[in-house]
C-alpha cells in the first residue's frame, strides 16, 4: 500500500502531538514531519515534499495564508487547512480556499486534545481526499490574487444512509413532471469552491435560479457565499429556510443541513432542514437532487461537479429519470473525479462537459426558457 506522506505544520506542541498520532496510526498515512512554523516547514520539504500538508493559519515568524501561497507558486502540493473556527479565522479560511487549498477542518478552541480525538475521521477523510486532487500552478482568478483547484471538506465517515433518510423516493411508473419555471441544481465536494467561482462569475442576471450544495462546515457556508456575492453579477448568499428561487439568484445549502427544493402556487422555494448525514454528508447532494427531481422534473438541470465519493449521483439519475437535463463535469477539468464518475457509472448524466462549459450550458438553458415563454 502506497501511503501518503503528511507535513503537519501548526505552533501547538499538543496539536502537533494529536495529528500525528491520530493520522499515523492510519495504514495509508505517514506523519514525515510535524513542526511549529512555516519556516521549518520549508526547510524540511527540501528534505523530503510531502503528499498533503494540514496546516493551521495563526503561527508564529510567518503565517499559514503566506506559506500556503508560497507552496502553490512552488509546487502546488494539496494542503488542509486546520483552524479555529472563529468569524476571524473562518473569513480568512476562505482566502485559503482561494489561495489554494483543498480542504478546512475546524480546530476546535476548548478541551483540544479530545475534541481533536473526537474529529478524527474528518481530519482523515479530508487528508485522503486531499491527496487524490489533481492540482495545477496557480492562474489569474477574478478576485483572487494567487488562486488554484480549490476545496470542500468531506463528511465524517458514519452509517452510510440514503437520501430515503430525509424524503421518500419518487412513486416508481410516476410520469415525469414540470415545475412552474426553470431551476438549475448543482452539487460538488472536493474543488468545488474553485469550480463554483469559476462559474458563477461568468453568470449574467439572465440566468435562471440556483441551488447548490457544497460540502462545506457548518459557520464556512455563509461567508463562502458573501465572498462569491462580491465577485459575481448574479447574487449568491447562504439560504434561509423558504427562500424563493428567483432568476440571477443562487442559493446556497448552509453547512452542516439539508437543503430542499419545494414548489409553491406561483414559484420554487427552499426548505432547509436538520437530519442525519446522508452519503455521510449534510448537507447532501442526493437530498437536494431528489427533491428537485420530485418538485421540478423535465424543468430542472441538474449539474454534478468536482468531488470525492459519490453523494449526488443516484439523485442525478433520480433527475434524469423525472424528465431533467442532467450534466456531469469532465475527467479532465475535475479536482478529484469521484462524484462525476459515479454519476456517469450509472447512467445519470446526459453529456460530461469542461469547467469552462458549464456557465454556458447554464445561461443557454436560461435562454430557452425564454424563447419558449415568448413563444406562448
Amino acid at each position: 500500500m502506497k501511503q501518503i506522506k503528511v507535513m503537519v505544520v501548526d505552533d501547538s506542541a499538543v496539536v502537533r502531538q494529536v495529528l500525528s498520532g491520530l493520522l499515523g496510526r492510519e495504514p495509508d498515512m505517514q506523519v514525515t514531519y510535524a513542526v511549529a512554523d512555516p519556516i521549518l516547514a520549508s526547510e524540511r520539504m527540501r528534505l523530503q515534499w510531502p503528499d498533503v500538508v494540514v496546516l493551521d493559519i495563526e503561527m508564529p515568524r510567518m503565517d499559514g495564508i503566506t506559506f500556503l501561497r508560497k507552496i502553490m507558486a512552488e509546487r502546488p502540493t494539496p494542503v488542509v487547512i486546520c483552524s479555529s473556527l472563529t468569524e476571524k479565522n473562518t473569513r480568512t479560511s476562505m482566502d485559503a480556499l482561494a489561495a489554494g487549498a483543498v480542504a478546512v477542518v475546524c480546530k476546535p478552541r476548548m478541551d483540544l486534545r479530545q475534541s481533536l480525538h473526537d474529529g478524527c475521521d474528518e481530519l482523515v477523510a479530508a487528508v485522503r481526499s486531499a491527496a487524490q486532487a489533481r492540482l495545477q500552478a496557480p492562474a489569474p482568478v477574478i478576485g483572487s490574487a494567487r488562486p488554484a483547484p480549490l476545496q470542500s471538506v468531506p463528511g465524517v465517515p458514519a452509517a452510510k444512509l440514503s437520501a430515503d433518510a430525509i424524503l421518500p423516493p419518487m412513486s416508481e411508473g410516476a410520469a415525469p413532471m414540470r415545475g412552474s419555471g426553470r431551476v438549475v441544481a448543482l452539487g460538488t465536494s472536493t474543488g468545488g469552491t474553485q469550480a463554483l467561482e469559476r462559474v458563477l462569475t461568468e453568470l449574467t442576471p439572465a440566468a435562471p435560479g440556483i441551488v447548490i450544495v457544497q460540502h462545506m462546515p457548518e459557520q464556512f457556508t455563509a461567508a463562502f457565499a458573501e465572498r462569491l456575492n462580491s465577485l459575481c453579477q448574479i447574487t449568491v448568499r447562504e439560504a434561509r429556510n423558504n427562500d424563493p428561487v428567483l432568476p440571477g439568484q443562487a442559493l446556497i445549502a448552509p453547512g452542516g443541513r439539508h437543503m430542499l427544493l419545494r414548489r409553491g402556487p406561483t414559484q420554487y422555494f427552499v426548505e432547509v432542514v436538520d437530519g442525519p448525514l446522508v452519503n455521510r454528508h449534510r448537507p447532501s447532494v442526493d437530498v437536494l437532487f431528489r427533491s428537485v427531481a420530485k418538485c421540478a422534473g423535465a424543468s430542472a438541470l441538474g449539474i454534478i461537479m468536482t468531488g470525492m465519493g459519490d453523494d449526488g449521483a443516484v439523485g442525478l439519475l433520480e433527475m434524469r429519470q423525472s424528465g431533467a437535463r442532467t450534466l456531469a463535469q469532465d475527467e479532465q477539468s475535475c479536482v478529484v473525479y469521484g462524484m462525476p464518475r459515479e454519476a456517469v457509472k450509472r447512467g445519470a448524466a446526459e453529456r460530461s462537459v469542461a469547467l469552462d462549459a458549464i456557465s454556458r450550458e447554464i445561461l443557454q438553458y436560461g435562454s430557452g426558457e425564454r424563447r419558449s415563454n415568448e413563444g406562448l
